[in-house]
């Protein structure tokens, strides 16, 4: 080993990308702890299926609400601090969920955890991007997505098991006073990257909100990943929000293993195409950046036909197929929207990006939970799910249409507008 060689995990950017993995973990995992414990909710509060499909979309909804003032917040002024914040935020009310008494409670904490995470993607995606150039960015940001995902089977399997041994409400206490020691330990890991600082050193003027939000109105290119997110959106959250439910009345699983079945499946082949993305994405963008929109469009377009299997009211080995094949596509699609983003727009005007973004994403992922809550009645979860291939056969579509006629005029505008 050359003595003079610092470790990669030694090094600033890297420590960064560490620490927001595990906060992304948290993140995901605290939003789907609710998931792994509907049957639980139904019969402590007497429930309905809409009134389940609403706890979803509440949250989705105050999300969508909150991130576009994130995304603002978040190229003014410091995206280490918002992070933590945020971190510590929604880390407290998932520990006050664990107290809730009943519906109205839990839709009030519900919307109130949307406000707060909401101002976590924004700052920590562009604190990524701030720290990884083009050569890295890709891996950097699939760690943080591992991270995301991770998190979703954490807070479904472990929120779902300690509900069957201590009660639905421990696993919201665990988690909630988890991510408050988590925060407590971010000024030792995460720092603002290099530019943000020279240009607070230099007191030099952030950009307006005019100013970003005209830049975007002019950017073909992201107008097709906000297509792509409001699509993807509603696909993806469908899934997390009610596929440990179908796993429990399709199959009869108890509440740990049919969190873990719900979440596990769904999101173990997510984080492997993610980890695979993020190498093909970086070895893509090195012939041209534009070539992350073609990977992300083909993916899709291969994962969308697996979903039909569930026309076929497979059994379990069936569903394990069709939901594992298209999650691992999805994944390799998925470890490319960020770095993309990042790339089709100035660095002054990326965290308004992405707050907009989610905003798009979650505020369609919330329609189509509460959607599915009123149709799983009258269609069935199986319907619904095979469904979601119409909707990320379009979002593939139009990705590989945004590579063909307009990213290169985009990528050219975006450096020439960095500063």
């Amino acid at each position: 080993m050359n003595p003079g060689k610092v470790s990669a995990w030694r090094e600033a950017r890297w420590q960064v990308a560490g620490f927001l993995a595990c906060a992304a973990a948290l993140n995901y995992a605290d939003r789907a702890a609710l998931s792994a414990v509907l049957p639980a909710l139904r019969s402590d509060f007497a429930l309905t299926d809409v009134q389940l499909g609403l706890l979803g979309s509440i949250f989705l909804w105050a999300y969508a609400l909150g991130s576009p003032f994130a995304g603002i917040l978040a190229d003014r002024w410091s995206r280490r601090a918002l992070v933590v914040w945020s971190l510590a935020l929604w880390s407290a009310v998932t520990a006050l969920m664990g107290a809730a008494s009943g519906f109205v409670a839990l839709a009030i904490l519900r919307g109130a955890l949307g406000l707060a995470e909401c101002l976590y993607l924004p700052a920590a995606t562009a604190l990524l991007a701030d720290h990884h150039g083009p050569a890295t960015r890709g891996r950097a940001m699939s760690l943080h997505s591992v991270g995301l995902n991770f998190g979703v089977v954490l807070g479904g399997a472990f929120a779902g098991y300690l509900a069957e041994h201590f009660g639905w409400r421990a696993g919201f206490w665990v988690l909630g006073l988890g991510g408050v020691g988590l925060a407590l330990t971010a000024r030792f890991f995460v720092t603002d990257g290099p530019a943000a600082q020279a240009q607070a050193a230099r007191a030099a003027p952030r950009a307006t909100v005019g100013e970003a939000l005209r830049y975007l109105l002019r950017v073909p290119s992201y107008h097709v990943l906000l297509a792509k997110a409001m699509l993807a959106g509603v696909g993806v959250w469908v899934f997390l929000n009610w596929l440990p439910l179908y796993f429990r009345e399709a199959f009869d699983l108890s509440l740990g293993a049919a969190g873990f079945a719900g979440t596990f499946m769904l999101q173990i082949s997510t984080v492997l195409g993610i980890a695979l993305g993020g190498w093909i994405s970086d070895r893509a963008a090195a012939r041209g950046a534009k070539q992350r929109l073609l990977v992300q469009g083909l993916s899709y377009l291969a994962a969308a036909p697996f979903l039909l299997l569930f026309l076929a009211r497979p059994g379990f080995a069936g569903v394990t197929v069709a939901v594992s094949v298209f999650s691992l596509l999805r994944g390799v699609g998925q470890a490319n929207e960020n770095p993309a983003l990042c790339e089709l727009i100035p660095v002054q005007f990326r965290s308004t990006a992405i707050g907009v973004m989610n905003t798009c994403a979650t505020a369609a992922g919330g329609v189509g939970v509460l959607l599915a809550g009123v149709l799983k009645r009258t269609l069935g979860l199986d319907a619904i799910f095979a469904g979601i291939s119409v909707l990320f056969l379009l979002a593939g579509a139009a990705l590989v249409a945004a590579y063909r006629f307009a990213a290169e005029r985009d990528l050219a505008r975006a450096a020439a507008a960095s500063r």
